[in-house]
């Protein structure tokens, strides 16, 4: 998938913040729309920071899915 597409799709779901520092490391913030958390990614490499926060966003919608099936079977 390419990194504009996972972009799109990130930002469908979180308000982003986008730095670069003296060394020349990215740092991507994800704030979550829904207000439920805030987490920083680093690394010098732009595709690694947008794939990082691309995992993340899956991995939150996967556990979210979990606990919804899980409530359901309560």
């Amino acid at each position: 998938m390419k990194n504009t597409t996972k972009l799109k799709h990130i930002l469908q779901l979180y308000t982003i913040s986008l730095d670069m520092d003296e060394e020349g490391s990215f740092h991507l913030g994800l704030s979550s729309k829904t207000g439920k958390g805030h987490v920083d990614f680093v690394d010098p490499k732009y595709t690694v920071v947008i794939g990082k926060a691309f995992s993340h966003m899956m991995k939150m919608i996967k556990e979210h899915e979990t606990r919804s099936l899980r409530d359901k079977k309560k």
